[in-house]
C-alpha cells in the first residue's frame, strides 16, 4: 500500500457500524486519512479514533473531492466517505468526474447499502417489483425535470423511493409531488410508507395512504416509499407482490 495515489470512495449506509460492508471496512481500515461531511464523519470517528480526518460543512463536495485528490497525490491513501451508497447521490459522480484531470490517482467505488433498500427494509418489502428513485431537492436539478420523472413514474405505475422529501426552505415540496402522482394515475389509496432516521437512534416508520402523505410533514431525514397499484399492507408490513401467484 506504500506509495499508492489512491482514493476510495466509500458508501457508509444508514451510518451504525452493523451496516457497514466488509469491503468498507477493509477500505477505512487501509486509509490513512478520513474526508466527508462533518456529519458523515462523526459517526464512523468512534470507529477509527487514531485516523486524520478532514471533514467539512454542507455545499462543500467539490471542496472535498479536490481536496481527497490532492492528499492521495502526495502518497496518502484517502477515504472519501458518504452515507448510504457512494453512487447514489453520493460522491462517485463528483470524485470521478475530477478524477479525470488526475489520472495518476487511483479510484476505487466501495458501494453500500442506500435509504431505498435499508428503509424498505423496515417497512416490509415495497420495492419488490419495478421502482424509481427520486430526490425532490431542487438544489441541483431543475423543479421542472423533478415534476417530469414524478409524472413518469406514476403514468407507469412503478414504486417510487423519495429522497429530500422536505426541508425548511421546500416545505411543501413532498405535496407538490403528491399532487403530481395523483394526476398522473396514482390512487389516493395507494399504500405508502415513512422512515424517518433509517438505522440510527430515534428511528420511526409509519404507513399511510397516498391522499394522508399529502397532509403529513416530514423533514430531510426521512425517506418516503410510495407503492404501485398492487402493493398492500399485509400484517403492518408494506408488501409489493413480485407477481409469483399468478404464475
Amino acid at each position: 500500500m506504500m506509495n499508492r495515489s489512491l482514493v476510495y470512495v466509500v458508501g457508509l449506509g444508514p451510518g451504525g457500524a452493523q451496516y457497514l460492508t466488509a469491503q468498507a471496512q477493509t477500505a477505512l481500515q487501509a486509509a490513512d486519512v478520513l474526508c466527508g461531511y462533518t456529519v458523515y464523519i462523526d459517526l464512523v470517528r468512534p470507529l477509527y479514533p487514531d485516523k486524520e480526518v478532514y471533514a467539512t460543512g454542507m455545499t462543500r463536495e467539490i471542496d472535498r473531492c479536490r481536496w481527497a485528490l490532492e492528499t492521495a497525490k502526495s502518497g496518502k491513501i484517502v477515504a472519501l466517505v458518504c452515507s448510504g451508497d457512494a453512487g447514489v447521490y453520493g460522491m462517485a459522480s463528483p470524485l470521478l468526474e475530477l478524477a479525470e484531470h488526475c489520472p495518476e490517482v487511483e479510484v476505487e467505488i466501495v458501494p453500500g447499502l442506500t435509504a431505498a433498500l435499508s428503509g424498505a427494509a423496515v417497512l416490509g418489502a415495497p420495492l419488490a417489483h419495478d421502482f424509481c428513485v427520486i430526490s425532490l431537492s431542487d438544489r441541483l436539478t431543475p423543479w421542472a425535470v423533478i415534476e417530469k420523472r414524478l409524472a413518469c413514474a406514476a403514468a407507469g405505475d412503478f414504486c417510487l423511493a423519495l429522497y429530500n422529501p422536505s426541508s425548511k426552505g421546500r416545505a411543501d415540496y413532498l405535496q407538490k409531488a403528491v399532487r403530481i402522482l395523483r394526476d398522473n394515475g396514482k390512487d389516493p389509496d395507494t399504500a405508502c410508507g415513512l422512515v424517518r432516521c433509517i438505522g440510527r437512534d430515534g428511528q420511526t416508520a409509519r404507513l399511510l395512504t397516498l391522499a394522508e402523505l399529502e397532509d403529513t410533514a416530514v423533514d430531510m431525514f426521512t425517506t418516503v416509499f410510495v407503492g404501485n397499484a398492487a402493493t398492500q399492507i399485509l400484517q403492518d408490513r408494506m408488501v409489493t407482490p413480485r407477481g409469483y401467484r399468478g404464475v
